[in-house]
């Protein structure tokens, strides 16, 4: 029997309100999820830029991750003038409004001692903007690591910026000079000529891969001069 146009319709609503509803419920759930893989990202490249080693024989899983950070890591404010901002949490920052305050994380080491800080670095490579974080050693001179978790570089070119061979060479150079000038690290062209000056603050280049190295070179330089305040006093405080 051939049914109503009006009964075809209130069927057809009743059906759609309830793909709906359990769509909007899907999504809902799928962006708890989501977040909470992007929170435990981020956690997993600041240990990783603070040297925290992960191995073939113990990958690491959420709750490695979670527990190694609240167990390792510790994280403030700091101001324009590199000033601690005293009863402020990192996730209070609002980058609209508060463009002047920073992010630090640090890795606990015994005692009160620190070995190691780290803080966000982001900027335009050849396609896209890229994330990651940047440490130093305790002295605030001495790279300890670089990671990069998201970017829409190439594949096999400016992609390779998250990868441990190219990472690896910023470990053990230094952010200033013997004048005690910020110079940042610098991606050359083919391979740093270990023999020269400028050694110190250079890492080998990718091949193929100029503008993401130029990009790269640039906003490094940009956020260091951002948290050099801060670092100068870890240095000044090093040498007292």
């Amino acid at each position: 029997m051939r049914q109503s146009n009006s009964y075809t319709l209130i069927f057809t609503g009743i059906v759609t309100i309830i793909l709906g509803f359990l769509l909007s419920i899907a999504a809902t759930s799928l962006k708890e999820k989501q977040e909470l893989n992007v929170a435990i990202d981020i956690k997993k490249n600041i240990l990783r830029s603070l040297d925290f080693p992960e191995t073939q024989d113990e990958p690491w899983t959420i709750e490695i991750i979670q527990e190694m950070f609240d167990k390792n890591i510790i994280s403030y404010v700091v101001d324009g003038t590199g000033e601690k901002v005293d009863g402020m949490k990192v996730e209070d920052i609002d980058p609209l409004t508060q463009g002047n305050l920073s992010p630090v994380f640090c890795k606990k080491g015994k005692g009160k001692d620190v070995e190691g800080y780290a803080v966000p670095i982001s900027g335009k490579g050849l396609w896209s903007t890229l994330y990651g974080y940047f440490a130093l050693e305790a002295d605030g001179i001495t790279v300890k690591g670089i990671t990069f978790y998201k970017h829409g570089e190439t594949p096999g070119l400016g992609g390779e910026v998250e990868k441990e061979w190219f990472t690896h060479n910023f470990i053990g150079k230094r952010i200033i000079d013997g004048q005690g000038n910020l110079v940042g690290i610098q991606v050359v062209k083919g391979q740093v000529d270990e023999l020269s000056e400028n050694a110190f603050h250079q890492v080998d280049g990718i091949s193929g891969a100029t503008m993401t190295s130029k990009g790269l070179n640039n906003f490094l330089m940009t956020d260091l001069q951002k948290y050099e305040p801060f670092f100068k006093r870890i240095r000044t405080k090093g040498n007292s």
